[in-house]
């Protein structure tokens, strides 16, 4: 069965990782994904934690999300090179950047022109703030939208201040968001045969998925402060607790599951307490519900407690690091971890988080050497091999020459 994007190819102008993580999610769904990129490639390909990175260019940040796509290279200041990618709009789906607003203009390769060249293009800008309002032009990374967006102040504990998320979040809020606004747009174009701009700003994106703290500030009046780990719910047994060795988080957050963590960890005589009796005298009494939680968590380790809690149907996990999470057997059944065959050698990467009945989304093409396939992608949108080696030979192009491109 036929993935859900197969046939629709994409010229790919983004790096870093809001833009990248988008078309990526397409790419797994069969779309043919051409990355475009400068001589020296993504900047992603190259990162301290990995050193060997400067010469192979294939950092573990690039390689995450890059699967499933061919990489060309280009000289973006040579207007043959601009007018040779002109060209091959003429032949796809949709096009995809993060730069600035007005960087794809000043190229020659803005909306306006490549929409004239081809009238069905769906053409998809990620940035930091959009193309309208007084942020547009500013500079953006995900630590900013953090810092603006709130979520600083939501995470972490008061006493310590702000704390940034442990991971890029909005970085792949807005890149899920725009994966989401070009199917949407692709599925338009069957009804209406054009395209259209489509314009994901990381700002709004972060907000859209802080829908729930917004409307408790603009409908109740509530200033938020940094919660830790409590649930968003509020409830006192939604938290991260200590046991004899390690940590857990519990989402005991009905009645049923709160009696049932009270007698698991051997205090079923506490349910009769008044300071108890509902969810806000136990917010009240927090302090003293910890004691008696932690007090029975005492008795063993994070990992026991998870097994028992769970038989005992109350939803709960040990905190572990990623070096556990991925050997864990649900992980493995569902086959979210796939090895990959790179030229480095096999390597662990992430596919999709979901699965269809037909055609679900899989890696298929390991992340591509800089320029691995500039030869073989521009034969295939037409140009003939005297051109391409005479592109190459000027520099317009990069990669391997025709009679050794793979």
């Amino acid at each position: 069965m036929a993935k859900p994007f197969e046939g629709i190819r994409i010229l790919d102008f983004t790096r870093f990782l809001a833009g990248p993580f988008g078309c990526y999610q397409l790419a797994l769904m069969g779309a043919d994904v051409v990355k475009v990129e400068s001589f020296e490639g993504d900047d992603s390909r190259i990162s301290i934690i990995d050193p060997d990175s400067k010469t192979t260019k294939m950092a573990p940040y690039f390689m995450a999300v890059n699967s499933n796509k061919r990489s060309m290279t280009v000289n973006f200041r040579s207007p043959e090179g601009i007018a040779a990618l002109k060209r091959m709009v003429e032949q796809v789906d949709v096009v995809w950047e993060n730069f600035r607003p007005g960087v794809m203009d000043a190229m020659g390769l803005g909306y306006e022109v490549l929409s004239e060249i081809n009238p069905r293009l769906i053409y998809c800008s990620v940035s930091g703030f959009g193309h309208t309002g007084p942020e547009m032009t500013q500079a953006c990374f995900d630590g900013k939208i953090q810092a603006m967006s709130g979520i600083m102040r939501l995470t972490g504990e008061e006493k310590d201040g702000p704390m940034r998320a442990g991971f890029a979040v909005c970085d792949v809020m807005a890149g899920m968001t725009s994966a989401l606004a070009v199917s949407s747009a692709l599925f338009q174009r069957t009804h209406t045969n054009r395209g259209q701009f489509v314009d994901v700003a990381m700002l709004d994106s972060a907000l859209n998925y802080l829908a729930i703290e917004v409307a408790e500030h603009t409908l109740t009046g509530v200033v938020h402060k940094q919660r830790g780990n409590m649930t968003i719910s509020r409830k006192v047994t939604g938290n991260r607790f200590e046991t004899a060795d390690g940590s857990i988080v519990l989402a005991a957050l009905t009645e049923k599951q709160f009696a049932g963590l009270l007698t698991a960890v051997g205090r079923s005589d506490a349910l009769a307490d008044p300071r108890f009796a509902d969810w806000l005298s136990r917010a009240q009494h927090e302090p003293a519900l910890r004691e008696i939680i932690e007090g029975g968590l005492s008795s063993t380790d994070a990992r026991e407690w998870e097994r028992r809690l769970t038989a005992a149907d109350v939803p709960c996990a040990a905190v572990i690091g990623i070096e556990e999470v991925i050997q864990h057997p649900q992980l493995k059944s569902r086959d979210v971890l796939q090895n990959v065959q790179t030229h480095l050698g096999e390597k662990v990467m992430v596919g999709s988080g979901f699965r269809l009945a037909h055609g679900s989304p899989t890696i298929e093409r390991a992340p591509a050497r800089l320029g691995e396939h500039t030869a073989e992608v521009l034969r295939e949108f037409g140009f003939e091999d005297s051109e391409i080696d005479r592109l190459q030979s000027n520099a317009v192009f990069g990669g391997a020459p025709v009679a050794t491109a793979v």
